[in-house]
């Protein structure tokens, strides 16, 4: 259980003692990234087979020392994120994460990409709320050096609003950490489920809304999701796919946790459920507007967390099986469409549809690349994305009020604008001539040219249609293939969903799991 999180840290100190060899740098990274997706996978075999398991590390008891626990939802978000990281690092490698500028710092870079996995996989393990904030403090100081990785003006600017969006998303976490100790004496989530039944209501009240307004910046549920879109897009592409796939999940991952352990009760149903369609609708609306890829496919991202607030907001097994699906299904699409974008940049020099055009004739595996996970992230039939909509949507009839019924509707509009989005962004840069994109004389010439040894890029001035590091192809094309796989292996891993549901929805039996037989198992319906 420790090893998700231990593998990479270890990792990265071993990559910074060999900061001057890049590719004994590469083995080191790659090696442990695959590590952690076998170990990933055993864990939810696991899970799977024997339920929710929980370690106490330190030799300290229940609830003092600090505390793992492995269950379904866990063990699926640290299989799918391991997958994605392994994916990512391997695309960045045919890269060389640089973008086309000779000055940025690969040696730090696969380091501090380590220590952001350990940082994701510690807070999928935590047992407590303190270890959920040091998980999510761990994986934001890695980002903060990963965004800024080069140095440029432009990556400076996003930075500084990145992070100082997240510093106060922290200071949130923080008071709402203090509020819940000072209200049970505990942080340990097992016995906080326990307490916080016999805290008065207005101090509960208190306590969710200062815990969802912290999770809910750091997942970019509107009215917090403004930061977003300008943050993402100018990042090297291996940062800004890692970043879409995974951060914002991390703060849903904590939405679900809390809300179904410890506030059950249906006191804030309504408000997510509002978030959730203005998420929708606000991040769909502000795609629509873009005529940049990168910021189109950061306003997809906003709109598409309100389908997985959508599933927790409903607050039944069938919503939070949807939700579980659908966490799963946007991190291997939406991860895979942020490096198409950057296999785009690289082959035709820009990302702006003002100077795309004819992608499609001048390469047709790039063209199919993008279509795919375009149309399964507008969720054609029959699609893992239609799959996963069609679970949310029969969930939102099954409750049958006013507000799930406007989340249906709102959910099929959503649905249907993303699909005119990314055709737009197929008609644009990948259908028409190049010579009618109405800035097409613009897009820079120079093409990097792809080499045997990706430990250093050189440039050219002659374009080279077709021409891509296969590296960065082959991860993507891997990436593409496992988010079909979620189509065609929908039914188990549908089956998987419905029993973390169930799971989430029985607060007992995450509390017999860390605190033994002897716990009290109505939980936080006390």
């Amino acid at each position: 259980m420790p090893l998700p999180v231990l593998v990479p840290l270890l990792a990265a100190a071993g990559t910074l003692v060999f900061g001057r060899r890049p590719r004994t740098q590469r083995t080191i990274m790659l090696g442990a990234l695959s590590a952690v997706v076998v170990i990933c996978g055993l864990l939810l075999y696991l899970a799977d087979r024997d339920g929710t398991t929980a370690l106490q590390v330190g030799g300290w008891e229940t609830p003092i020392g600090i505390t793992l626990v492995v269950d379904r939802l866990s063990a699926a978000m640290l299989l799918v994120s391991s997958i994605v990281l392994l994916a990512v690092a391997i695309y960045g490698s045919g890269q060389n994460i640089r973008d086309g500028d000779e000055r940025q710092p690969t040696s730090i870079y696969r380091p501090t990409y380590l220590v952001l996995t350990g940082g994701v996989s510690a807070a999928f393990l935590a047992g407590d709320l303190f270890n959920l904030f040091v998980g999510f403090e761990i994986l934001l100081a890695a980002s903060f050096v990963l965004l800024t990785v080069g140095g440029t003006e432009e990556r400076i600017r996003a930075g500084v609003s990145y992070v100082m969006v997240s510093m106060l998303a922290s200071l949130i976490f923080l008071t709402g950490i203090g509020m819940t100790y000072a209200a049970t004496g505990t942080l340990n989530l097992a016995q906080l489920a326990q307490r916080i039944g016999a805290v008065p209501e207005g101090t509960r009240t208190a306590i969710y809304a200062v815990l969802l307004v912290a999770f809910g910046i750091k997942a970019a549920v509107f009215p917090l999701s403004n930061w977003l879109p300008d943050s993402y897009p100018t990042a090297p592409a291996p940062v800004t796919a890692v970043f879409a796939g995974l951060l914002t999940k991390v703060g849903v991952y904590a939405i679900i946790r809390t809300h179904s352990l410890l506030f059950p009760g249906g006191e804030f149903d309504s408000i997510l459920l509002v978030c959730g369609l203005l998420t929708m609708l606000v991040g769909i609306f502000g795609a629509i507007a873009q005529s940049d890829i990168r910021r189109l496919l950061s306003f997809t991202l906003v709109s598409h967390i309100g389908y997985m607030i959508f599933g927790v907001g409903l607050a039944s097994t069938a919503g939070l099986a949807g939700a579980v699906f659908y966490v799963a299904h946007h991190i291997l699409v939406q991860t895979a469409l942020f490096l198409v974008v950057g296999l785009i940049e690289r082959q035709a020099g820009s990302t702006s549809l003002r100077r795309l055009g004819g992608l499609a004739s001048a390469s047709p595996l790039l063209a199919v690349l993008f279509l795919i996970p375009a149309l399964n992230l507008g969720g054609i039939p029959p699609f893992s994305g239609f799959i996963g909509k069609a679970t949310l949507l029969q969930a939102g009839v099954q409750d049958g009020s006013v507000l799930a019924w406007t989340l249906v509707a709102g959910s099929v509009l959503t649905s249907l604008l993303t699909l005119y989005a990314v055709a737009r962004v197929w008609s644009k840069a990948f259908w028409r001539p190049r010579a009618e994109a109405p800035e097409g004389h613009l897009t820079a010439a120079k093409t990097p040219s792809l080499i045997e040894d990706s430990t250093d890029v050189h440039y050219d001035d002659r374009p080279r249609p077709g021409r891509m590091p296969l590296l960065m192809v082959g991860s993507t094309a891997a990436l593409v293939v496992i988010g079909l796989s979620l189509t065609v292996l929908a039914g188990p891993i549908l089956g998987i969903a419905d029993r973390a549901a169930a799971d989430l929805r029985d607060p007992g039996v995450y509390i017999t799991a860390v605190l033994g037989n002897g716990a009290d198992g109505s939980g936080a319906s006390r």
